[in-house]
């Protein structure tokens, strides 16, 4: 880090994330962007979500009330990878034509060829993500993903769930993404939870919070994980609040479910989308932004080691309008910020 760095200045335009001037060889933390969107069944437009929360994050001011200044154990983020940015829009090209059909391809050669073709690109993403997360951890840094929409964070979560036997995801999101090859879509967005507990076994319990979207089969799977999967249903939380119990133990009680490891995986959705109102698919209801910060805030003070985040299905506004990149890029700073100290 430079000697003259001052984080009250304003930073250049072509400055880093947050314009701090760490590099991946002396920041404690890296971030790895993932621009990538190809199977979002709504809207598009969570490619462009990391680059929209670089731009955002400096606009803040990096002094946390809590942690001081966090940003001194240094935090970077990796230049997107243009080979994704290049297959993620030939992917999307193809989704976008089973998307109007709803996934019925049956019997039609060329959308089930495209179909092959998204699951196939979707699984060179998952190597990539995964790849990259493996250099950074050899390397002895923390790694967290930054999509993109929610479908990105397969390989991160199993790259760190090799590392540890009792591993939880705390899942903050609107939707369970609990269901299996939406719209035939394998590594779907909306079926990132479904992968996980289907294919990493390390993964020994899932807790969701903020939860208020979500099929019969997939309330079913829940209902029948014996534990395995713990939803904190959105409805219900708002229940408890207005019958008088306070936010600081209901997070304690989220608490309780989690192991000492455990993987953060943030979809903005999960908040009410005042916040996030251009994400693919927003859903009235969830929790605020200061709910979700003291959420964090009580895992780790709660000795929770966080081993890993991402944060995703942040999509820029119509031109001009910044707030759902500012709201992401203040939830990535808390995520980082949280980690970090997870970790003294």
């Amino acid at each position: 880090m430079k000697d003259d760095y001052d984080p009250d200045e304003p930073p250049p335009a072509d400055a880093g994330l947050f314009g701090l001037p760490f590099t991946p060889e002396d920041a404690e933390l890296v971030i790895v962007p993932v621009p990538w969107d190809a199977t979002t069944s709504y809207r598009a437009g969570t490619s462009r979500g990391p680059a929209a929360i670089r731009a955002a994050s400096h606009q803040l001011d990096l002094y946390d009330l809590d942690l001081g200044e966090p940003w001194r154990a240094g935090i970077t983020m990796l230049p997107p990878a243009p080979e994704i940015d290049a297959l993620n829009r030939v992917a999307r090209a193809d989704a976008e034509r089973i998307i109007e059909v709803g996934g019925r391809i049956a019997g039609n050669t060329e959308l089930e060829k495209a179909l092959a073709r998204v699951n196939d690109a979707s699984a060179k993403l998952n190597r990539h993500v995964y790849d990259t997360v493996d250099r950074y951890l050899k390397q002895g840094k923390r790694v967290g993903v930054l999509g993109g929409d929610h479908s990105v964070p397969f390989g991160a979560i199993k790259r760190h769930a090799e590392d540890h036997e009792d591993f939880a995801v705390l899942h903050i999101d609107a939707h369970a993404d609990l269901r299996d090859a939406y719209e035939g879509f394998e590594w779907s967005h909306a079926s990132i939870m479904h992968n996980v507990i289907q294919k990493i076994p390390h993964v020994t319990k899932l807790v969701q919070v903020g939860i208020r979207d979500f099929s019969k089969a997939e309330a079913d799977m829940i209902a029948t994980s014996n534990g395995r999967i713990v939803t904190h249903y959105d409805w219900r939380l708002a229940e408890k609040k207005a019958d008088g119990q306070s936010w600081g133990s209901i997070c304690d009680a989220i608490i309780e479910d989690l192991p000492n490891w455990v993987y953060v995986s943030f979809d903005i959705d999960g908040l009410d989308p005042a916040f996030c109102p251009s994400t693919g698919t927003p859903v009235p209801g969830g929790l605020s932004f200061n709910e979700a910060s003291i959420l964090l805030k009580r895992v780790v003070e709660s000795g929770v080691t966080i081993v890993g985040f991402d944060l995703n299905e942040v999509a820029p506004g119509a031109e001009g309008n910044e707030w759902d990149a500012n709201v992401g890029a203040r939830v990535l700073y808390k995520l980082c910020s949280w980690m970090l100290k997870s970790w003294e």
